[in-house]
Parts: C-alpha cells; sequence; structure tokens
C-alpha cells in the first residue's frame, strides 16, 4: 500500500554559491509555472555576491533557504534533501542554479506522472542543452536499465520518490559522480522506474562533470566496483568509450551534435 501523503507533492531543490544571475533565471522558471504548488528550497553556500539579501527579499516564494558555508556542491544537496524530506513532500526535483524547467507546463505534467505512477521510486525524462551557438539539443534519455554504463539522463531531469531515498544521501566522497551514486541506490530499493516521453529541464552548461570530466570518470568507476561488483577489465573498458565521447565532444563538436542524433544515442556514448 501507498503511504498517504503529508506534505507537498513535489518539490523542488536548488543549490546555489556566488552565481545569483543563474539564481534568478531558475527562479523566472519556477514563476512561470502553470502550478505553483510546491516546495521550492534553495541551499546557499554563504556567496558574497548578494545572494543571501537576495533569497530574503524572496523569503515569501521560498518553503525553506538557509546561506552558510558547506563542504561542496554535494554537502549542500544533502542540506536541501533534509529539508525537503523534513517537509513530507512526497518527491524531490534536483534543479541548480542557472537550471529550467522546460516549459510552464512542466511541474502539471511532473505531478500528474507521479499520481499516474505510484509505485515508481524514480521517474526520468528527457534533457535540453543549449550550445555555444544558441542552440538547443535535445538530450535523449537511456533506459534506466542501462545505468551500469553511467548517468541515462541528467541528474536535473529525474524526480526522485522521498520513501526511496529517505536513509539515503550524497557520498562526500566523490566530488564529482556522487549523484551516480545515489541514482543507483536509488534504483536498487525501488519497486519500479519510469521513464517520461517528453524533456524535464534545461540544463546549464559547465558544471562540475563537464568541468572535471576525468575525475567524474574515475568516480563512476570506482562507483560501479563498489556498488556493482564490477570487474577491473570491464570497468577500464567503459570508462575508455567515456573519455573517447569526451574527446570527439571537445575536439569536433559539429561530429558530435550529429551522433548525438543517430543510433549511437541509444547507446552509451553520446548522452
Amino acid at each position: 500500500m501507498i503511504p498517504a501523503r503529508t506534505g507537498p507533492a513535489l518539490a523542488i531543490l536548488t543549490v546555489v554559491r556566488d552565481d545569483l544571475a543563474s539564481l534568478r533565471d531558475t527562479r523566472a522558471s519556477l514563476r512561470a509555472q502553470d502550478r505553483q504548488d510546491f516546495a521550492w528550497i534553495v541551499v546557499d553556500g554563504g556567496s558574497t555576491d548578494g545572494t543571501a539579501a537576495w533569497l530574503a527579499a524572496h523569503d515569501d516564494e521560498l518553503f525553506w533557504w538557509r546561506s552558510a558555508p558547506d563542504r561542496g556542491l554535494y554537502d549542500a544537496m544533502n542540506v536541501a534533501l533534509e529539508a525537503a524530506l523534513r517537509t513530507g513532500a512526497e518527491s524531490v526535483l534536483f534543479l541548480n542554479a542557472g537550471d529550467r524547467l522546460v516549459s510552464p507546463c512542466t511541474v502539471a505534467r511532473l505531478l500528474a506522472a507521479l499520481e499516474g505512477a505510484p509505485h515508481a521510486g524514480l521517474l526520468y525524462g528527457d534533457a535540453l542543452e543549449r550550445l555555444e551557438d544558441g542552440r538547443l539539443i535535445r538530450k535523449t534519455a537511456r533506459s534506466h536499465r542501462l545505468a551500469v554504463l553511467g548517468m541515462f539522463t541528467h541528474h536535473q531531469a529525474m524526480l526522485y520518490r522521498s520513501r526511496a531515498v529517505a536513509d539515503l544521501r550524497f557520498d562526500l566522497h566523490h566530488g564529482i559522480a556522487a549523484d551516480y551514486g545515489f541514482t543507483l541506490r536509488t534504483l536498487a530499493r525501488s519497486e519500479t522506474a519510469v521513464r517520461l516521453p517528453y524533456p524535464v529541464c534545461v540544463f546549464a552548461p559547465g558544471g562540475l562533470s563537464q568541468r572535471n570530466a576525468r575525475q567524474g570518470r574515475a568516480e563512476q568507476t570506482a562507483i560501479r566496483r563498489e556498488l556493482l561488483g564490477m570487474g577491473f577489465g570491464p570497468a577500464a573498458i567503459i570508462q575508455a568509450l567515456q573519455w573517447l565521447a569526451l574527446t570527439i565532444r571537445c575536439n569536433l563538436p559539429g561530429i558530435y551534435v550529429k551522433l548525438r542524433f543517430s543510433i549511437l544515442e541509444r547507446l552509451f556514448l553520446f548522452r
């Protein structure tokens, strides 16, 4: 039996540090939603650019917020998750500063999806990413059954059911790929996961995983071995193929974009 909900159906969790302009972009996306019956929680890592003052000025729009030093991105996300769980929220969506929801009806669609899939511990959709020339490309999600190969969609396109993550936190030993470990653990304890047939977020490029891709690949390899029991050989092959995909993206962006819309995107190189 699915337990009765006592808090909001959806909590949207945003972390930020010294990036007030991007936080405003995320806020504009949320304010544009047709449905406003969600809890917005913001954790600021002690910014010095006026973020705390801005949050105080917008206190009426926020369910909960905090501005204080933290130990980095995933520590802040743990703080936000704990705050969301205290609200009794049924589900959480991590939408970091600079990320946006795809359209004004996204929250409504997510709430309908939650209602229609009460047994799903994880729901996920596609993501859009803005290229340097301003174009948006749709980054199609892979099946969660291919999670062994890495994150099957962007973290900001994943909706986690609170009961599946109530005692989970992001592992601070992994500074880049902790979201991958968190997602694998969520899948392991979920009765089912549901693929949504639409994009959820517009992903802000230049995040940690893109700036520190080499470290991210190494952390993913360690997570596969730790959580999935994968041997050294298969883990090394996946890591090498990830390196190949990144090399093509960085050095041959035109070819990368074309490959993104080919059969290869249904595999694991070009996500």
